[in-house]
């Protein structure tokens, strides 16, 4: 439940891709019918390059898509939390990314449009109504949907780490009063945080005491599945979250040597 989402839940994937031996002038008339800059390099399914308009700038018209293309692909997995790919494709500069399954084969593409897009649906009370429906079908009880301030040192968070980055973005949008408000759940004395980790740690740095907040209350004082999770994570409060920089098993570099 509230899980985070992922690459497969907003990846395309009706992918327009090229063949290692289709010659360049193909390639352009691929990219005034679609509009596209880029293509993945597909040999018996596998991704085995990219093509970018940058790299048809100095070909030759007869020359084949394998002589120009780049043969290290970034690439990343359907099952890979969305926000994790954004942060790789804003450092890296890059505008899509290919997702692969785990015998590195094509299954589809994410776009810088498609990280927009799932940032619009996120941001909306639509997202906290589901939440609470869900709560109510799960553990069979009622909840009541408020607004208001909750206090940062009476949050629990749920999960143990938060990238700098986005930190320093939340950062950003709090001191401009720009930030949307956190989810949290409240139960008794304490409020489980659901969304919004990175804009509640920015706020504590920060030196703030309260933030604006979506508020989920529970007709019963149940333990949720997210408790479980902060208690198994050894998390009582912001204070335990640790700024890390590792991106491993986010996105993957596929190099091919020969075609």
């Amino acid at each position: 439940m509230f899980m985070k989402p992922k690459v497969k839940d907003y990846m395309s994937t009706n992918v327009v891709t090229v063949s290692p031996y289709q010659k360049i002038e193909e390639v352009i008339k691929l990219i005034e019918e679609t509009g596209h800059d880029g293509f993945p390099v597909i040999k018996d399914g596998k991704i085995v390059g990219i093509i970018t308009a940058r790299d048809l700038i100095k070909a030759k018209k007869d020359s084949l898509v394998k002589d120009v293309m780049k043969r290290e692909v970034i690439v990343t997995f359907p099952d890979t939390n969305l926000i994790d790919v954004a942060r790789v494709m804003f450092r890296m500069g890059i505008s899509r990314l290919p997702v692969v399954d785990g015998n590195k084969r094509l299954i589809g593409i994410i776009t810088n449009t498609d990280v927009v897009r799932s940032h619009i649906e996120r941001a909306t009370p639509e997202k906290v109504e589901k939440i609470a429906r869900s709560i109510e079908k799960l553990h069979n009880i009622k909840t009541r949907i408020t607004t208001g301030k909750v206090k940062i040192n009476e949050l629990i968070p749920t999960q143990d780490k938060i990238y700098p980055d986005e930190f320093r973005g939340r950062e950003y949008e709090i001191k401009r009063g720009l930030a949307e408000p956190i989810i949290v759940i409240k139960k008794a004395d304490r409020y489980i945080l659901v969304d919004g980790h990175h804009r509640a740690f920015a706020a504590m740095k920060l030196g703030l005491e309260e933030i604006d907040a979506y508020i989920i209350e529970l007709s019963k004082d149940i333990e949720l599945g997210l408790e479980k999770m902060a208690k198994s994570l050894g998390l009582k409060s912001l204070k335990d979250v640790k700024i890390v920089n590792s991106e491993i098993g986010i996105a993957e570099i596929i190099k091919v040597d020969d075609i």
